[in-house]
């Protein structure tokens, strides 16, 4: 996923790109738990802030239309979800909702 992007970590132009992650799991965005990079979706890279920012309020705008509750936190994790959507989990005996998040962040910040 990361690996893709032939870009150093150290590398001038890393630092100056923002990235917006979509990921799909059973908890917020924010909570990155160990591992969470598995339930990434997707990953775009944009190299200037006006096209980061075009492209998460078009990303954002979707997800409100399409499920019908929202939450955010720190003005750079949004997590989507609705009430149908979950699944059943064996070592919860229980069901357990589906999350969709968006992860808006500079590319710096994924180190």
């Amino acid at each position: 996923m990361f690996a893709k992007m032939r870009i150093s970590y150290d590398s001038r132009e890393w630092a100056n790109m923002y990235t917006i992650l979509y990921m799909k799991a059973d908890y917020e965005p924010w909570w990155k738990f160990e591992g969470w990079e598995a339930f990434i979706q997707t990953n775009e890279t944009f190299a200037t802030e006006e096209q980061f920012k075009l492209a998460l309020a078009q990303k954002l705008e979707h997800f409100r239309l399409t499920y019908d509750n929202e939450a955010t936190k720190e003005g750079k994790y949004w997590a989507f979800w609705s009430e149908d959507e979950s699944f059943y989990c064996d070592a919860c005996d229980d069901d357990t909702q589906v999350y969709h998040g968006i992860i808006a962040i500079k590319s710096e910040e994924l180190k």
